[in-house]
């Protein structure tokens, strides 16, 4: 039981973290730059990205639900008459 919720938890993080990243909308604001190569060279530079991340809210709710009752016989099960 413990196993399957850890495989649901597992898959549920990796759902979630899928969409939270593939919602986002990434510009590239400012070029990269290599260094030059002389005998003497410069630090290079990183490109700049601008990242607008949508806001997600989680929340619970609790909620009663009715079940109903099922009686389920399998052939196997049946009592059968002595002979």
């Amino acid at each position: 039981m413990a196993r399957s919720s850890w495989k649901t938890f597992v898959l549920l993080a990796a759902l979630l973290a899928s969409l939270t990243t593939g919602a986002c909308r990434v510009r590239q604001t400012e070029e990269g730059k290599l260094p030059e190569v002389d005998i003497k060279t410069e630090s290079g530079k990183m490109p700049e990205y601008d990242v607008d991340a949508p806001k997600v809210e989680v929340g619970t709710e609790k909620k009663e639900i009715t079940v109903p009752k099922v009686d389920v016989t399998y052939p196997d099960d049946e009592k059968k008459p002595p002979q």
